[in-house]
C-alpha cells in the first residue's frame, strides 16, 4: 500500500510528481533515481504476488529500504513511535530491510513461478 501512495496518490499519498519532488528536495535524490524508486516499489508488489523474478526485485527493494533507513529514519533513533510531530525511527524500516534480505537469500519458494522454472 505504501508504494501505491507514492506512485498513485492513493490512501492520502502525494502521488508520483510530489513524491519524487519531495525526495529531490528533502534528500537530494536525483529525479531519475526517484522515478526508479517508484518503479521498484510497484514492481515488488507484482513480483511478489506472481512469484516471478522475486530475488532481483527483493534485492532492489532491500537497497531502496536501506537508503530510506539511513536518509530518513536513522536520525530519529530506533523506536517507531517517537511522539506527535516527530519522525519515526529505524525499528520498522529495519524489519522490512531484513525481510527483503531474507527473500533475496531464500527465494520465493517451490510453488512460485521462479520455483517451478528452476526445476
Amino acid at each position: 500500500m505504501h508504494g501505491t501512495q507514492h506512485a498513485f496518490g492513493w490512501h492520502g499519498g502525494k502521488g508520483p510528481k510530489a513524491q519524487v519532488a519531495n525526495w529531490r528536495d528533502k534528500y537530494h535524490i536525483p529525479v531519475a533515481m526517484g522515478v526508479f524508486a517508484l518503479v521498484i516499489e510497484l514492481s515488488t508488489v507484482v513480483s511478489m504476488t506472481l512469484g516471478f523474478l522475486v530475488r532481483p526485485v527483493a534485492f532492489s527493494l532491500a537497497v531502496f529500504i536501506a537508503f530510506a533507513l539511513f536518509l530518513s529514519h536513522w536520525s530519529n533513533g530506533f523506536f517507531l513511535a517517537q511522539g506527535p510531530g516527530k519522525g519515526s525511527g529505524i525499528e520498522y524500516t529495519l524489519a522490512l530491510f531484513l525481510m527483503a534480505t531474507a527473500i533475496v537469500f531464500g527465494g520465493a519458494g517451490a510453488l512460485s513461478i521462479d520455483g517451478l522454472l528452476s526445476h
